[in-house]
C-alpha cells in the first residue's frame, strides 16, 4: 500500500478529485425499485405431515392435544441426538430428542421440546416414532394392513383420522 503524500499546494487538487458528483433531480427523485423474488415454483415434494395421535398430549392445564405436525428430517436433526449430553447418558433417550426437533405442531402447542415429548404416553411416542420412519424413510404416511377377520388387504393412511375410523 503506498502513501500519497500532501502539501498545501496539491491538497484543493485532491479534494476536487475524491468530492462525489452533485446528484441530478432524476436520481433524487427516484429511488432503486426493489424487484420481487421470483414465484416458488412447486416442485411437488411435500415436507411436512399431519398426524393424529392415538391418546394425545395433556398439558399442564389439562388440555389434550392429538393433532400435529412433522416435518421432514435434515441430516442435521439426525446427528444432533448423537452429541447430545441426555443420549450419551441414556441412548434410548436418542427418540425423544430427535421427534423434539422435528415436530413443528402439537395441537396449539408450537414450541415442541424434549420436555413435551417426555410427557407424551408411550403408545404416541411408538406411534411417533413409526411415523417418522415412514416419512422419512418411505416418503408417505401410507401402511398397508391386513383385515383380522377377513384377510383382506388394504392402506390406511396414518396421518388422520381416529384409529378405527375410515
Amino acid at each position: 500500500m503506498r502513501r500519497r503524500t500532501v502539501t498545501a499546494g496539491n491538497l484543493d487538487e485532491i479534494l476536487q478529485v475524491t468530492t462525489p458528483a452533485p446528484a441530478t433531480e432524476q436520481q433524487v427523485a427516484a429511488p432503486p425499485v426493489a424487484t420481487p423474488p421470483p414465484p416458488r415454483e412447486d416442485n411437488g415434494l411435500r415436507t411436512e405431515f399431519e398426524f393424529e395421535l392415538p391418546r394425545g398430549y395433556v398439558d399442564e392445564a389439562g388440555t389434550v392435544h392429538r393433532q400435529g405436525t412433522m416435518r421432514l428430517a435434515t441430516a442435521r436433526d439426525e446427528l444432533r441426538p448423537q452429541i447430545d449430553l441426555r443420549v450419551k447418558e441414556n441412548p434410548a433417550y436418542l427418540s425423544v430428542v430427535l421427534l423434539s426437533q422435528v415436530i413443528t405442531r402439537l395441537g396449539n402447542i408450537t414450541d415442541v421440546h424434549a420436555g413435551v415429548v417426555e410427557r407424551m404416553y408411550a403408545t404416541d411416542v411408538a406411534f411417533l416414532q413409526d411415523f417418522y420412519r415412514r416419512v422419512n424413510s418411505e416418503g408417505h404416511t401410507r401402511a398397508a394392513v391386513t383385515c383380522p377377520h377377513c384377510e383382506g388387504g388394504f392402506e390406511v393412511d396414518l396421518s388422520g383420522g381416529r384409529l378405527g375410523e375410515s
